[in-house]
Parts: structure tokens; C-alpha cells; sequence
């Protein structure tokens, strides 16, 4: 949830793969135990000199989440390409991480905490646009997993006018089941790991049960142009929620939780569904990697857009889910195969497929893949974030591979379980 403006608008509305919007959101542990805390209100108040909700430091800014044990950093407005991005937000990482070694401190990367108690250890945002939390609070009981205990990347592509919002949202829909097989990065809460690579999705797509239209199936409906999406989406969505928030303090875009939502207001599309990975490197890899697919996609490259256009959520909704448990290593249909022009005979898991488009990109502009050639040869070849905890935890204890976590987000490095931890 984003009360507060977390990409600013550009002067004019961008069109498709103009900008880019990220978003990363980091755990603050203590240095020792890496149990959670509850400080980034003191860390925003030393960058700032007082305590806000948000700090401009030029190409990046930071700013506060629904709890005090979660700190956002985000470009500030678009960036014109991926490439610069994984060394600025590293610098900014260690620059939060010296603000919060004198308090014991350090920042934890992972799309969930694995040991937090939500119950006793959630501590809001008490500051300003405190209103909002405390109303999501009483609503729905922000004390869980799917409230104070997950960390995720947000992705914002542009669009300018109905056209290219409608092939945007289409092509961002076929490619929403299968992110997980990228970014899965919480195999373990509660310190177990239960066979699910990616829980905070999991909790995420229940969250907010008691109000169904604010996540729907997650995977959004199929609408294409603004003037739809305002009335069968978001009308509806502040419609089921006044009885519940008279005042309409939560009545805006960022309430809806669909794993992608319009923000009209700066004409993006901001894509939600990503776990936060080990350092930016691994988060800005895998943005560009779905940023090349949705250009084929949008491009009409492998299906036309009438045909994109028609796939129901209720068929894309099972594969998700799928996706959600199992990571890379779900299978996938021939007819979702079918949308890349891939065959079941070649292709069957989800990692298949991601290795397969990344192998034609690859083919096809090599220049282009060379910043991340590296990082993404390690995510497809080894696994999500999620599997290669797992195999880490074959060896070594929770406290050990998450540490080594730490130490990843803190050298800009990706997490091998077969490095020494």
C-alpha cells in the first residue's frame, strides 16, 4: 500500500518502455539475532533531520511502509533504462546500512521474514498518513504474514491513452502466472519451510478475504481502457470498502491489490506480484527480463493482441496459483505455451519456458543482455531465490542462510548456496 506518492508523475505521460518505475522494499533486522526492527522511522529521520514519511535524495528516494521494521527505496520518478539502476540503489543500500549499524541494525533482503511473530513483534507506522494504517488495521488486522511480514518489488511501466494502457494490461496478464518462477524468494515463515516457494504471495492473495474485489483473482479481469477499469474495478472496489471507511480514507488507486494495478493518476501500470530478491542486481535482472517479454508480447511478436485479449482470468488464475507453490518447476499447458509459440514437447515447466524466451533475447540482441547476462544465468540455472534457500538450508541452519542473505544484499552480490555461508 502506497498512501503516499511513490512514483512521481512525469511532466507528460510516457509511452510504452519510456521509463521505469522500481520500487524495493528491505526487512530492518538486528545485526545479531536478525530478529525484526522496528527503527525505519529514526533512519528516515536521520537522512531528513525529522521524521517523514518519505526522504528526496535525488535518484532515489526512501520512505516508510505499514511497519516500522520495513523501509522502501524507489526511483524518484521514472528512469529512462534499467541499466544504471542496480549500483544506485546498492549505494543507497549502504548508505541505510551505516545509518543503522550505531542502532545495532542492518537491512535483510527475502520476500518474508522466516521467523517473525506477527503477533507480538508488528509495530505500525505511528507518523504521518498514520490514519491509513490504522484504518487497514482495523479492517482487516494488519498483525499477520500477509500485513507486516512481506517485502516485495514493484515494477511501473507507462502508457500514454487507451491504446497502449489496453496492450499493456493485456500482455502484463498473460505474463502474471508465471512471475513467481522468477521471483519466488520466501520458502519459509514461522521457521519452516512448508513446501510453498513463494508465501508471501500466498498470504498476500488472502489478505484481504473479508473484502474480496480488492485483490480479486489476482491476476486482473480482462479490461482495456481506462473509463472500464474506473467502473467495473475501482468503483467497485470503493463501493464494497465504504461501509467499512465512511471517512473514504482508503478510497483511492493503491487500494486495489490485484498482482497489477492502473495507476492512472501518473498513467503506469504498476506490476506487484515480484518478491524482493537477495540485492538489486538479482530485482533489476529479473525487471528486465519481464520488461523484454512484454515488448514481444505488446509488439504482437507471438500472438496478436485480439488474441491476448481473450484469455479469461479464470484460466490464467489455476496457473498463478501453481506458480505460487511450485516456483520454476510448475507445469504449464500447451495453450499457455501456445501464447509464446512454444510446444508442450519441448517445454513443460515454467523454468523451461523462462530459460527458452530468455535464450531467443538473448539470440536476438546480445549487446543488450550483457549487464545481466550473469545474474540471470544463476536464477535460471540454479533456481529462484526460494530454491536456492532451500538447498542453503539442506546444509546449513536458518540463522546461517539468512545471514549469508544479509551479507548478499550488502556486497551487491547473488545468493549461491554453494558459496561457503
Amino acid at each position: 500500500m502506497a498512501p503516499h506518492s511513490t512514483i512521481t508523475a512525469p511532466a507528460r505521460s510516457l509511452h510504452l518502455f519510456e521509463g521505469f518505475g522500481v520500487e524495493l522494499e528491505y526487512m530492518i533486522v538486528d545485526s545479531r539475532t536478525l530478529s525484526v526492527m522496528p527503527v525505519s522511522d529514526r533512519i528516515l529521520e536521520a537522512a531528513a533531520g525529522s521524521i517523514v514519511s518519505e526522504v528526496d535524495l535525488g535518484e532515489i528516494s526512501w520512505s516508510n511502509e505499514l511497519v516500522l521494521h520495513v523501509i522502501e527505496l524507489k526511483t524518484n520518478g521514472p528512469a529512462g533504462s534499467l541499466e544504471d539502476l542496480p549500483w544506485l540503489f546498492q549505494r543507497h543500500v549502504a548508505r541505510i546500512n551505516e545509518l543503522l549499524e550505531p542502532l545495532g541494525g542492518k537491512l535483510m533482503p527475502g520476500g518474508m521474514h522466516p521467523w517473525m511473530h506477527p503477533g507480538t513483534e508488528t509495530r505500525l507506522w505511528p507518523h504521518e498518513f498514520n490514519a491509513v494504517y490504522t484504518t487497514y488495521n482495523r479492517i482487516f488486522e494488519c498483525r499477520g504474514h500477509g500485513w507486516s511480514n512481506l517485502q516485495s518489488l514493484h515494477l511501473n511501466l507507462p502508457f500514454s491513452g487507451d491504446e497502449e494502457f489496453g496492450r499493456l494490461h493485456a500482455a502484463i496478464r498473460l505474463l502474471l502466472p508465471i512471475l513467481p518462477a522468477l521471483a519466488a524468494s520466501s520458502p519459509v515463515y514461522d521457521g519452516q519451510a512448508n513446501g510453498i516457494l513463494d508465501n508471501r504471495l500466498e498470504m498476500y492473495r488472502r489478505n484481504q478475504a473479508r473484502i474480496p474485489s480488492i485483490t480479486g483473482e489476482i491476476i486482473p479481469e480482462p479490461i482495456f481502457d481506462e473509463a472500464s477499469y474506473r467502473q467495473e474495478i475501482l468503483e467497485r472496489i470503493y463501493r464494497d470498502v465504504a461501509p467499512f471507511d465512511p471517512e473514504g480514507t482508503i478510497q483511492h488507486e493503491w487500494l486495489n491489490s490485484r498482482g497489477a494495478i492502473a495507476r492512472f493518476e501518473r498513467d503506469t501500470i504498476e506490476i506487484r506480484l515480484l518478491d524482493v530478491q537477495e540485492c538489486p542486481l538479482a530485482d533489476l535482472a529479473i525487471s528486465w527480463l519481464i520488461v523484454e517479454v512484454l515488448k514481444k508480447l505488446t509488439g504482437e511478436h507471438w500472438l496478436p493482441y485480439a488474441e491476448q485479449r481473450r484469455w479469461p482470468t479464470d484460466d490464467l488464475a489455476p496457473l498463478l496459483l501453481s506458480c505460487t507453490q511450485k516456483g520454476e518447476n510448475a507445469d504449464l499447458g500447451a495453450d499457455y505455451l501456445a501464447v509464446f509459440q512454444r510446444k508442450s514437447e519441448a517445454i513443460r515447466t515454467a523454468g523451461d519456458l523462462w530459460n527458452s524466451l530468455f535464450d531467443e533475447i538473448r539470440t536476438e540482441c546480445p549487446e543488450r543482455v550483457n549487464p545481466w547476462r550473469n545474474a540471470l544465468k544463476i536464477i535460471l540455472s540454479q533456481g529462484t531465490l526460494a530454491t536456492r534457500i532451500l538447498k542453503g538450508l539442506e546444509h546449513h541452519t536458518l540463522g546461517e542462510v539468512y545471514a549469508s542473505l544479509s551479507d548478499s544484499l550488502t556486497e551487491g552480490r547473488l545468493f549461491d548456496p554453494c558459496r561457503s555461508i
